[in-house]
């Protein structure tokens, strides 16, 4: 927040806070929108988009804010906004086609309807955030492709790892170091989780079982890591990752990897499991200019070749203002795509599957998904995590088969279906 309290603090002064639309008004907007409405100068949740109603109208109130407005349209919005009132909508179009929102914020945690929300966004002109690693490691790339060719900024948010590991990565890069692995520390990955054990801890903590099984089965962490690849160009070592678990601290896992391999593949995306401190993220990085190495292990970072940075945590909404700030006033990205991609989510069977079972995507009963670089998907033919929702197979299945498009039966007229295929056919003419 430093340099950015500052601009924040004068917009609050200057009487001309940054208006924030979210679009989705689920957990993760709840507690932003208490942080930003009730701790952050300078920016207000002018606007919240949500097919329910109802959500939208308990979270503002719960942030004890009044003045709220239900609008049907763009023009109403507006006039409510710009009269210092709030206002809330079922439909996000009231939000993309806003005069008055600086920025909006997608929060939806979907694929399908996440997907349509920036698609809109970019159409409008909107300057866009998004909390959903599930879209960015599935369609990230493309979407990537079409918000440049709008003139509009889509960036991945401050906060949830592969935001805090990009700015470690940028941060060591900065000192002249050469990132070679981005690293993520998990307490627990077991791929069979499924919504039925993980019932427990989601009640504690207020979330869907689906997300609590998507922590636990691995298929966030792969989703979370891809994005971070896709954002540096790094790859995976093997399908999967290598994921060591390790209880000792996160200096000390740096001498189980190998360098040159980490050079050969251009770098990495890793996790380990039970490592400290957790659940922060940590990147290895390198240097060949002696000077430079001399000052490292005077500052007791060793002797290398390499040399070990992290941050201890992720403070999820508590770092979302930051991204915010960042777009708004610097017109900075926290994670965007370089281009193709490079590594994707694989979907693989969770259980043995019948002919005929009708998938049903991420932290469910019946996939789970594994990192692979994007080479070996397309070689293989493989059907991304993302897409394995709501598909029909043509065949039975064993437990830990990766599953194929030509074991699905889908509607390839889907939207999401229709935006990975342009994805395919936009960086195979790229390439």
């Amino acid at each position: 927040m430093i340099i950015l309290d500052s601009r924040l603090e004068k917009r609050r002064i200057d009487n001309n806070p940054i208006k924030v639309g979210f679009i989705g008004a689920g957990m993760m907007a709840k507690g932003i929108l208490n942080l930003i409405e009730k701790h952050i100068p300078g920016m207000r949740v002018a606007a919240i988009s949500n097919r329910t109603l109802q959500k939208a109208e308990e979270i503002y109130a719960y942030a004890g804010v009044d003045k709220v407005h239900f609008v049907d349209s763009p023009t109403s919005l507006d006039k409510h906004v710009s009269a210092g009132g709030y206002a809330i909508t079922d439909s996000h179009l009231n939000l993309c086609e806003s005069k008055t929102l600086d920025v909006l914020v997608e929060i939806t945690g979907t694929i399908d309807y996440g997907a349509q929300v920036l698609l809109d966004a970019f159409k409008y002109g909107k300057n866009i955030i998004t909390f959903n690693a599930e879209v960015d490691a599935t369609l990230g790339p493309i979407l990537s492709v079409r918000a440049d060719k709008a003139g509009v900024i889509y960036s991945g948010s401050d906060g949830d790892q592969p935001g805090v590991t990009m700015n470690l990565y940028r941060y060591v890069k900065g000192m002249g170091i050469t990132p070679l692995l981005c690293g993520n520390i998990k307490g627990l990955h077991d791929p069979y989780r499924n919504p039925t054990t993980q019932e427990g801890f989601a009640k504690t903590w207020g979330m869907g079982p689906e997300k609590a099984t998507s922590f636990a089965d691995g298929t966030k962490l792969c989703l979370e890591q891809t994005c971070v690849a896709n954002a540096t160009g790094m790859k995976v070592a093997k399908r999967g990752m290598l994921g060591y678990e390790f209880r000792g601290h996160v200096n000390d896992l740096k001498e189980m990897y190998d360098i040159e391999m980490l050079r050969e593949l251009g770098g990495i995306v890793e996790y380990a499991v039970g490592a400290q401190p957790g659940p922060g993220v940590f990147v290895y990085g390198t240097t060949d200019d002696e000077l430079n190495k001399h000052h490292l292990k005077y500052y007791k970072l060793g002797e290398g070749p390499l040399y070990s940075f992290y941050h201890p945590y992720h403070l999820c909404i508590f770092e979302v203002p930051t991204s915010i700030a960042r777009v708004v006033e610097f017109g900075d990205y926290v994670l965007k795509p370089l281009g193709a991609p490079s590594v994707e989510v694989i979907a693989k069977a969770k259980t043995d599957l019948a002919n005929g079972t009708i998938l049903d995507g991420p932290g469910f009963y019946t996939v789970y998904g594994e990192c692979e670089n994007n080479h070996t998907v397309l070689q293989e033919n493989l059907l991304p995590v993302g897409l394995a929702d709501k598909v029909k197979l043509k065949k039975p299945l064993k437990k830990d088969d990766a599953i194929t498009w030509d074991d699905i039966e889908y509607n390839p007229d889907d939207l999401v279906f229709r935006l990975y295929r342009e994805q395919k056919e936009y960086f195979s003419r790229k390439s």
